[in-house]
């Protein structure tokens, strides 16, 4: 099977693999014990915080280890506004966020804190005026994702932190698809609170962190002692280990970044040679250099992919957590797309073990692809 969904996780590499293996046999004792073992284990805990903060242009004590993204995306936006001044209570998502983080957005709600969503362009990119109308003085907290997990379009993060702070709100950004697959430094966008996660960049899943600026006021959402008391939990010191390595392993990334963008645009060209009506969204905006985000004519999403994975090819319709097919991409939506195309809508992701060849068994099997797809769906829509 040919994998060609990075986007939703990618494999973890050997070293990664090793490296964890290696904690748990020989560092697995309570890094909070004050015994021999323990203090240990609190050293391999002290190097691997060490290691990602160098890798991400931030100091070991803003470094906040926690199960995922999701966890630091909760953390972050909570723990920030319970921190805000009195007169700040609104909260501004981007309509292109994470499916489970507008989730957290509609909860706020429900809770009675006002939350805006700020509206994108055709092209998948956030609406800069939109953004600059919503940030006032009202506002704690500005939560947007720097690259999207569908169509791929990066966000203008740095003009949207010059906004927030001339309206002196925190500025959270949600990096998790960013981190591994361009270059990163914390200072670099201005940002209050950084999220990332491993499994996007060959780590373990289940360990992402947290990057808090130092001097910046959070609310612990898990209260205790661990992680400077801003998230409680025995440290999952295996994981940690295997995000430092993931992160120390990410070499050149302008030249990985090149070798897919590649790879990806002959594929795109070939796609669009080959089958009907393919139409490829974000295609003329800033996007990340590995993913497509298209339909092909009227053709449903889940018949496209079962054919796909009948050919030896593993794809998605787009966010792992809601790619079941029964409703429209809500980033789609948001981007104006009619909901009979957005149901359409797959998802081919390239990562930095997708090879030439790998590319080029896709591209020879599109004429086969065509011809197991149901005629009747073979319109150009």
């Amino acid at each position: 099977m040919i994998y060609l969904d990075h986007h939703a996780t990618t494999p973890p590499l050997p070293a990664v693999i090793g490296a964890m293996g290696a904690v748990m046999a020989d560092s697995w004792a309570n890094a909070s014990s004050k015994h021999g073992p323990g203090q240990a284990a609190a050293r391999v805990l002290a190097g691997a915080r060490s290691a990602v903060a160098q890798a991400l242009g931030c100091k070991p004590a803003e470094v906040v280890f926690t199960s995922g993204a999701t966890e630091a995306n909760h953390l972050a936006v909570r723990g920030l506004l319970a921190a805000a001044p009195a007169g700040r209570r609104r909260v501004l998502f981007s309509a292109a966020e994470h499916a489970g983080h507008l989730k957290l957005a509609r909860e706020l709600m429900d809770a009675g804190t006002p939350v805006d969503l700020i509206p994108l362009q055709p092209d998948g990119t956030l609406h800069l005026d939109a953004a600059a109308r919503l940030i006032r003085s009202d506002v704690a907290l500005v939560s947007l994702m720097a690259a999207n997990n569908e169509t791929g379009a990066l966000m203008p993060v740095a003009e949207v932190a010059a906004l927030a702070a001339a309206a002196g709100a925190r500025l959270h950004v949600d990096a998790t698809q960013w981190i591994g697959k361009r270059p990163f430094h914390f200072s670099e966008w201005g940002a209050d609170a950084v999220s990332l996660s491993a499994h996007k960049f060959n780590g373990p899943k289940g360990v992402g962190a947290l990057l808090l600026r130092q001097g910046v006021p959070l609310r612990p959402t898990m209260p205790g002692s661990q992680e400077r008391g801003r998230r409680g939990g025995t440290e999952n010191l295996p994981a940690i280990v295997g995000l430092a390595t993931a992160l120390e392993a990410l070499g050149d990334l302008g030249a990985e970044a090149a070798r897919q963008a590649a790879l990806r645009n002959r594929l795109e060209c070939a796609l669009q040679s080959e089958l009907p009506g393919v139409h490829i969204w974000s295609r003329g905006a800033p996007r990340l250099p590995g993913v497509s985000f298209l339909r092909v004519g009227n053709w449903e999403a889940d018949v496209l992919l079962g054919r796909l994975e009948r050919l030896g090819f593993a794809a998605s319709s787009g966010a792992a957590c809601s790619s079941s097919g029964s409703a429209p991409s809500h980033v789609l939506c948001a981007m104006g797309v009619p909901d009979e195309e957005a149901l359409g809508a797959i998802r081919l992701s390239l990562g930095r073990t997708t090879t030439d060849t790998d590319v080029d068994t896709l591209i020879a099997a599109l004429p086969t692809l065509r011809s197991l797809l149901p005629a009747a769906q073979a319109v150009a829509a």
